[in-house]
């Protein structure tokens, strides 16, 4: 791992933009209907005890990456075998969030553009950033949170006073009961976005106040969770559980609904640059997952020099995964919770758990005796 350390607001920032993403704009818990906001939020309950297993691992190997405590906790081989499975984990969900920000692009504001054209663009710019180092990330988040914000409370603002939202849109309650949101929140709410957090297992060593981990990483988690739920209701309140249900992008139809005096409208620029902040840093975080996870496995130097690789994995696999949208949406909400997060984000990080747990006991009694 590089030299380097970052602050608590940076972590913060880094992990509330990444948290964000594609959550923000997409729909999200739409399988519940017009209870989907609820589903967020027991979707974030999930997240929450996922994030227990993570921390408690972290505070036994808090100067160490994922990859690494990996191979302290399974041995050499099988640990190293598990954490080469999670650097080309991180590659795939960072190729999936990729094309999310392309297709957005092309279906707002670029239709005659390249996919290709976009998605290269932004991984150039990403492999810059994270090419200078973490710390030049942290303080780029720091300033493009507070940009985030205003553009949030300014979004909101508009679409209140354009005299839109039907909150009868979001009645009846519970009305098809807890059955269809509970099977909304586990898995995939719960999954996407919350415990995508896992990444930051590969970061965490880089802080310069490990005590306050927990705060930093719960108060992320639960302010992003919030806004992302109230997202999920304003959208059903402007447009309608069915509209949200069929809409790929249900929050760009949401702000597109804002026309002020004939003048202020087309506010569909908002949502973009919104995605393009959040996104720009999720899939950073992910990349530099992946290649400080490499360097560690690989015992490179530095992980400058797979950055480049790294990026054209990316974007060959962002191309590659799908031949339309529709089947990409598909393929995220049915074959990744199933077969890639129940395992890498339940099943392994808590038999690390257990295993480092027994160690631990075993070796206490070896020194008792």
């Amino acid at each position: 791992m590089e030299k380097a350390k970052i602050s608590v607001t940076q972590l913060f920032a880094l992990m509330f933009l990444f948290e964000m993403g594609t959550a923000i704009v997409v729909s999200l818990g739409s399988q519940a209907k017009k209870d989907a906001w609820l589903a967020i939020l027991l979707g974030l309950c999930g997240g929450i005890i996922l994030f227990f297993i993570y921390y408690f691992l972290f505070r036994r190997y808090p100067n160490l990456p994922l990859t690494a405590y990996t191979r302290k906790i399974f041995g050499q081989y099988l640990g190293w075998i598990i954490g080469l499975l999670y650097v080309v984990y991180f590659l795939y969900l960072s190729a999936r969030n990729l094309r999310d920000f392309g297709d957005l692009l092309l279906s707002s504001t670029m239709q005659k553009t390249p996919l290709l054209a976009i998605n290269i663009l932004i991984i150039v710019a990403i492999c810059y950033v994270l090419y200078l180092g973490i710390e030049v990330l942290g303080r780029t988040a720091e300033v493009f949170f507070l940009i985030l914000i205003i553009l949030g409370v300014v979004g909101n603002f508009l679409v209140f006073v354009s005299g839109n939202i039907n909150f009868e849109n979001l009645l009846p309650f519970l009305e098809n009961g807890w059955k269809p949101i509970l099977k909304t929140a586990f898995p995939l709410t719960t999954f996407f976005p919350f415990s995508e957090m896992m990444i930051f297992t590969m970061l965490l060593p880089y802080l310069n106040k490990s005590d306050l981990v927990k705060k930093v990483w719960l108060s992320a988690l639960i302010s992003s969770g919030l806004i992302v739920s109230f997202t999920s209701a304003l959208n059903i309140a402007v447009l309608g559980d069915e509209k949200v249900e069929k809409s790929t992008f249900p929050l760009l139809s949401t702000i597109g609904t804002v026309n002020l005096f004939e003048f202020i409208q087309r506010l569909d620029s908002i949502v973009v640059v919104t995605m393009l902040i959040t996104m720009f840093f999720k899939i950073a975080i992910y990349i530099y997952g992946a290649a400080i996870g490499a360097a560690d496995l690989f015992q490179l130097k530095n992980y400058q020099r797979i950055l480049f690789p790294f990026g054209v994995i990316v974007t060959f696999l962002s191309m590659a995964i799908a031949s339309e949208f529709s089947e990409h949406i598909e393929e995220g909400q049915k074959i990744v919770p199933n077969y890639l997060f129940i395992p890498l984000h339940i099943i392994i990080p808590l038999l690390m758990l257990i295993v480092a747990y027994i160690r631990s006991r075993l070796r206490s009694k070896g020194k008792q005796n």
